[in-house]
């Protein structure tokens, strides 16, 4: 079967789609669009791997030793599941190896062969979410939409961005110059070659949503992959490397172009495979000290996300309860263990104008407060909005922070899991503080916890996100106001920091979301990171043009 034949139709709508920039999804994000039984049977698959080694990954198979450490942030219980480990350096020959062969097949094999791989990882959603929930702390619904149908747009994306990037110029052409009363004739081709071992880093709160971009792109491009996922998180995207390595071998290529590289807490091995001199590729979403160090290793080419210091500044508004609703909705979604999860909240002393009405300070702090609170104590809506907290750094940092100088608004709320009562619960603590306390928040308190900043008036406030950006990244941002003059000035000071700004956010559409083939996520243009799901130069650095040219008589 030619399976660029077969997927040629959606390929071409994708491409078509990143160049639009408008709504697309090929993968549906409502879950009855694959069947009324689907996450019971996602919940029986998931199940099984449970105790048991992860024995359907088509690599080694006689490994060294079976590693695994995963436990669930909903039931405290090890998952119990183990992964083949060999030496690094078998891991980097056999992706080496891999990578000779995969490098010279036409991006139309290589296309249909990604494409065909979407179609087991669609089949796999609902597994997928049950061990993404298990590992990350997220909730289920989220679970699936991002670990399942976003994450396989992201991965599309991908593919579709780098198809036309390779295909971008003639293959081969017959070259003729003229000479007067002669001309010269050469036959020219051209190939884009992949650069070699792409080492994919997993983070541990969203391990499929942030990896299938670098994996896809990595492997789109000609190169072999070796996916090396944090070891909190490992059960999600060890289903979709499955799915990858089948239909590479059904396809007849090397199974080992993608590589599961599971590691422990104990024994990490990213920094070896990072420093191996084969190793020609870096993907990585974490924190910014070992992102920094990835970006100085010489050799490399590496794509980073890293930390962000988000902020909402506060103009004027329509409707106050609309958008306190709104900014608690952000601030308790996955219990703020997003990187686009807002941090900051600047509101002027002297209040805001709400639909031509001054309110004071203090009641647009008490409308959030009680927005909060209020979505937080909501009987069906709260835990499966706040999720689970993923490790128990995330809940000491909020502990520290808790701590600090400055008045606690929210303290944290006591809430159990109706499903799992030793569910590792944190609710958002909002604590009040102003400029003159910038060591707060000049730095990340990545997890539930979010600072009223008390500002002069709002000109301060985005003088402030925009300073604290430049220093220290931002991913996202939010604006509210009725002013155009005001809105214009905000959004053109916050570009110079090359932030994104959600401009007057209510209902439902949050600045924590990033849709694919619309939204860049990360711009590349502040120290958040130096990459950009998905434009160009996402894929092109990860390949290298060579022409050949041969003299025709």
């Amino acid at each position: 079967m030619d399976l660029f034949k077969k997927h040629e139709d959606l390929l071409r709508r994708a491409v078509e789609a990143v160049y639009a920039r408008a709504f697309y999804a090929a993968f549906p994000e409502h879950p009855k669009a694959y069947g009324d039984d689907a996450f019971k049977e996602g919940w029986k698959r998931y199940q099984a791997w449970l105790g048991r080694r992860y024995d359907a990954l088509l690599q080694e198979k006689k490994a060294a030793k079976w590693v695994g450490g995963e436990v669930s942030p909903y039931t405290q219980q090890a998952l119990g599941v183990t992964y083949p480990v060999i030496a690094v350096n078998a891991f980097v020959e056999r992706a080496r190896a891999a990578f000779d062969g995969w490098k010279y097949r036409s991006p139309e094999e290589r296309a249909g062969i990604l494409l065909e791989s979407l179609v087991g990882f669609r089949e796999r959603f609902f597994e997928i979410a049950h061990a993404t929930m298990h590992t990350t702390g997220q909730p289920l619904m989220m679970s699936f939409q991002a670990s399942g149908p976003h994450a396989a747009d992201r991965a599309l994306e991908a593919i579709a961005v780098a198809y036309d990037e390779i295909s971008r110029y003639a293959r081969e052409v017959i070259w003729e110059k003229p000479m007067g009363k002669f001309s010269v004739r050469l036959r020219k081709t051209f190939r884009a070659l992949g650069r070699g071992p792409n080492v994919v880093i997993g983070c541990s709160t969203f391990p499929v949503w942030n990896s299938v971009p670098g994996i896809y792109a990595g492997l789109m491009t000609g190169n072999s992959v070796i996916v090396k996922p944090h070891p909190g998180a490992v059960l999600p995207i060890a289903m979709v490397v499955e799915e990858i390595q089948k239909v590479m071998a059904a396809a007849g290529m090397d199974p080992n172009t993608i590589q599961l590289a599971a590691d422990t807490h104990e024994r990490p091995i990213t920094k070896e495979l990072a420093e191996h001199p084969d190793v020609r590729i870096i993907d990585y979403t974490g924190g910014t000290a070992f992102g920094n160090y990835l970006e100085s290793l010489p050799g490399k080419i590496t794509f980073t996300e890293k930390a962000g210091v988000n902020g909402i500044v506060l103009h004027s508004v329509k409707d106050l309860a609309a958008v306190a609703d709104n900014i608690a909705f952000s601030l308790c979604l996955y219990s703020s263990q997003m990187c686009t999860s807002p941090q900051n909240i600047f509101i002027p002393a002297e209040g805001i104008d709400v639909d031509g009405q001054r309110v004071s300070y203090d009641d647009v702090v008490a409308a959030i407060v009680q927005a909060v609170k209020g979505l937080i104590e909501h009987p069906k809506m709260g835990v499966n909005i706040l999720g689970a907290i993923q490790n128990n750094a995330t809940c000491a940092r909020a502990e520290y922070a808790r701590k600090a100088e400055g008045r606690i608004l929210l303290d944290h709320i006591d809430v159990k899991h109706p499903q799992y009562p030793d569910a590792r619960i944190q609710t958002p603590l909002l604590m009040e503080t102003d400029l003159k306390r910038l060591n707060l928040i000049e730095q990340e308190w990545f997890g539930p916890t979010a600072f009223i900043v008390k500002t002069h008036n709002a000109r301060e406030g985005v003088e402030t996100l925009h300073r604290v950006a430049l220093k220290k990244g931002a991913i996202s941002s939010g604006l509210y106001t009725t002013d155009e003059a005001f809105k214009e000035w905000a959004v053109h000071l916050l570009e110079q920091a090359y932030v994104p700004v959600s401009i007057n956010l209510t209902g439902m559409i949050w600045m924590n979301q990033n849709a694919a083939f619309s939204d860049f996520h990360v711009t590349s243009g502040n120290p958040a990171g130096n990459a950009t799901f998905t434009d160009g130069a996402f894929v092109t650095r990860r390949f290298a043009w060579v022409g050949h040219r041969e003299k025709i008589d």
